[in-house]
């Protein structure tokens, strides 16, 4: 039997992210090599190109959309510039994987899915969370009628320090670059939702304050099938980086605890000492960022739908516009008031 040629990706961003995805695609997952990388700060890109023994370099990712000999491309620029780029690349024909947002706004979103699927290339969007395998083995349960009929969701995302605010000022706010993930777990364990209900304030940075956004939070969720979830936020847990989910349904629940930096744990009089969880995101979720690409590698191998496609991907954005409403608002919104604003 002919042995199937390896998919070539082409990689747009050389910054922390485009460089984990770089690294998992030229040296972790079977059928895939980096064609080349690009990023306008080509010095960036030339150290990850060493690093990874990556051929071509450039400051301008046209020269990858160019290329007919890449057949795909992993988006790690900027938010601002995903559904551009996502156009742009399925007009090349490119099979596209994006990070996530696709962007904050519906419209671009429904111009970058409407190119996507005009030109018929596959696009997953990169969800790591889902990838988790403590996560998806508590959504087969959830899924399989394990707990019963879902009743409650709990799920509690808290960094272990607050981002900077150069940071803060482009990321969209919490509800866009830290509560969306949440969102899109919430909807991958009990389906869509209907109506959500935000409050938060300022208490871990005044500054984050200063620059229109907040570092603490909690949503209420309701969902289609009647059950209700709760999200809870904060920009800095001191202890470590705090990712718990708890899933109660009528005849159960299921629950997934933080993951400790090892399972060492010391007994004395007076004390008992285990470790803290893990310190940040690249460490607790590393290895649902190697899964998620390695899936994206193989749905373009056996030419099947990809396991997060962007209109998956769009939901958590309406939920997050809902978010900022709620807020904004200090009243429940519906998902539906957000998508008859779209024209």
């Amino acid at each position: 039997m002919k042995e199937q040629k390896a998919v070539r990706v082409g990689v747009i961003g050389a910054g922390r992210i485009g460089k984990i995805h770089a690294e998992d695609l030229a040296t972790r997952i079977n059928g895939a090599e980096v064609s080349c990388i690009a990023d306008p700060l080509v010095d960036a890109a030339q150290e990850t190109a060493i690093a990874l023994h990556i051929e071509k370099v450039t400051a301008d990712y046209q020269d990858i959309l160019n290329d007919p000999e890449i057949d795909a491309v992993a988006i790690c620029s900027p938010t601002a510039l995903h559904a551009q780029h996502i156009i742009e690349a399925a007009q090349a024909h490119k099979h596209i994987f994006c990070e996530k947002p696709i962007a904050y706004d519906l419209q671009k979103i429904d111009l970058a899915l409407a190119a996507v699927e005009e030109a018929g290339v596959k696009l997953q969007i990169g969800f790591n969370r889902r990838f988790d395998a403590n996560f998806h083995q508590a959504h087969e349960m959830v899924t399989s009628g394990k707990i019963g009929q879902p009743h409650l969701l709990r799920i509690t995302s808290r960094d272990p320090h607050p981002p900077s605010i150069e940071f803060v000022k482009q990321s969209g706010g919490i509800f866009f670059d830290m509560t969306i993930h949440d969102f899109d777990m919430a909807q991958f364990m009990f389906g869509d939702i209907e109506e959500v209900y935000a409050v938060g304030n300022v208490l871990v940075d005044a500054r984050i304050g200063e620059e229109g956004d907040i570092d603490t939070a909690i949503i209420l969720l309701k969902f289609r099938n009647g059950a209700l979830g709760t999200i809870d936020n904060s920009r800095q847990a001191v202890y470590g980086y705090d990712q718990r989910l708890e899933a109660f349904g009528s005849e159960g629940m299921v629950q997934v605890q933080n993951i400790p930096t090892d399972s060492v744990i010391h007994s004395r009089a007076g004390e008992i000492a285990a470790s803290k969880p893990m310190p940040f995101f690249l460490e607790r979720y590393r290895d649902s960022f190697i899964r998620e690409m390695a899936e994206f590698i193989e749905c373009i191998r056996k030419d099947s739908p990809p396991p997060i496609t962007g209109y998956d991907a769009r939901k958590p954005v309406v939920i997050g516009l809902a978010a900022q409403e709620s807020f904004r608002t200090g009243r429940p919104i519906k998902l539906s008031e957000i998508e008859s604003g779209v024209r």
